[in-house]
């Protein structure tokens, strides 16, 4: 990209078989956390219906995009981008939240809202992606923010944790915009908040269990609330990542969020197929993709802005049709096994004259579902919002007879911070 960049990217259903629940462990789990709410709690909220399964989209960069002059077509018109994902089947939109990006306007709280009020009004779900950090927060980056730098008591920064994300929900309920999902935390293999990235089980457990129970708090006092979610990077970091956190009392939470990108992950689709079945259970929760990306060419526009992904999968190659196969494939396999969604990132982070902080354009033009070649014409890509799926009478169990061989794909302890850490950026 011209210059190194620290930015370390990968940065429906409740099944109805017999779920196995969380192991217990033998391992002392991290006392809780007392943490007591700050405010008021505001009107109630009205619970929503949930989807038996979710087809998605990261929008994070919209506003900005449209802010920057982006226009978005369908067979040479214009379109409203919420509308246009809607029509073709979108049912749930993702948005990620900074604590204070002092070095943007977007990504924050007011971004958020406005956002979320478009994706309501064109009838989709909503999922918050609390990064807790002033900027990306992914497996090689969790930077505490600013607001919270000196704070050295990891009982004091929980209390922060709590205070915030209830804050952040009470503000999003008044506004009638309480998201159906929330994450605590964004691709957290190596932890929360924290200058040195690298598990801390004691410290981390207490400010992911701080974070969720301020969501759990929140829908006692509203009535009706998210699920909650937490979220690792890459289908290997997974197995082992889940049974730590059980062992360390991290188990109060209700889906399991994956970021599946082949470029950084030795999975292909069936064996995060087999890993779905596995982790659902294994651990009783459902399981989301809530990123995955694929490339439909290796060519860019005369921009500063490096494009990040670069590699395909031969089976699918890099086109148009390539990324709509993979898209196609890859939900087919996650509803095969029982897993709750499939979120696309960022199909619309096209290219303008706007710069980011390592130049001028998209680092992601190559990936979007709009053809920088024919003025953003829509890709056939965002057809896999539309396919007709089957979806099968019968989940797999997520075991084998022995007479099968080895276990499901699981993976190795401690494998995570080989494999997570990509000098290149950003999603998430």
């Amino acid at each position: 990209m011209g210059v190194l960049i620290w930015i370390f990217l990968v940065s429906c259903r409740h099944v109805s078989e017999t779920q196995i629940a969380t192991p217990e462990s033998s391992a002392t789990p991290t006392a809780a956390i007392l943490v007591t709410p700050t405010a008021a709690p505001a009107a109630t909220a009205v619970p929503r219906q949930l989807p038996d399964f979710f087809k998605g989209v990261d929008l994070s960069y919209i506003n900005e995009m449209e802010d920057c002059g982006a226009v978005y077509r369908v067979n040479g018109e214009a379109k409203d981008p919420f509308a246009l994902f809607a029509g073709k089947g979108a049912n749930l939109v993702r948005a990620r939240l900074w604590h204070n990006p002092t070095w943007t306007s977007y990504s924050t709280l007011d971004d958020v809202q406005r956002t979320f009020l478009r994706a309501l009004d064109a009838g989709m779900y909503t999922l918050l992606d609390i990064h807790y950090s002033d900027d990306w927060a992914d497996p090689g980056q969790q930077r505490i923010p600013e607001a919270w730098q000196d704070i050295e008591d990891t009982a004091v920064l929980a209390q922060a944790v709590y205070d915030y994300t209830r804050t952040t929900l009470l503000t999003l309920n008044e506004a009638g915009l309480l998201p159906d999902f929330v994450q605590v935390g964004n691709e957290t293999n190596g932890g929360l908040l924290k200058d040195v990235v690298g598990l801390d089980w004691p410290r981390d457990a207490q400010l992911f269990n701080a974070g969720i129970q301020a969501v759990r708090d929140v829908t006692a006092e509203l009535g009706a609330g998210p699920k909650i979610l937490l979220h690792v990077a890459q289908p290997e970091n997974t197995g082992w990542w889940f049974r730590e956190a059980a062992a360390n009392g991290v188990t109060d939470f209700d889906v399991i969020g994956i970021s599946y990108y082949p470029q950084w992950s030795r999975f292909s689709i069936s064996q995060l197929g087999g890993q779905i079945t596995y982790l659902r259970h294994t651990f009783g929760k459902d399981v989301m993709i809530v990123e995955t990306a694929y490339p439909w060419t290796l060519e860019a526009l005369p921009e500063t802005a490096a494009n990040i992904l670069n590699q395909g999968v031969s089976q699918y190659g890099i086109s148009p049709e390539g990324q709509k196969a993979f898209l196609v494939d890859l939900t087919q396999t996650v509803i095969n096994n029982g897993g709750l969604g499939v979120i696309y990132w960022e199909p619309a982070w096209v290219s303008t004259s706007c710069e980011t902080r390592w130049g001028q354009g998209s680092h992601w033009e190559n990936a979007t579902f709009f053809d920088f070649h024919n003025d953003n014409e829509l890709l056939p890509a965002a057809d896999f919002l539309d396919t007709p799926y089957t979806r099968p009478s019968r989940f797999p169990k997520g075991t084998r007879h022995e007479s099968y061989g080895a276990a499901l794909l699981s993976d190795a302890a401690g494998d995570s911070q080989g494999d997570a850490a990509h000098n290149i950026g950003p999603p998430g």
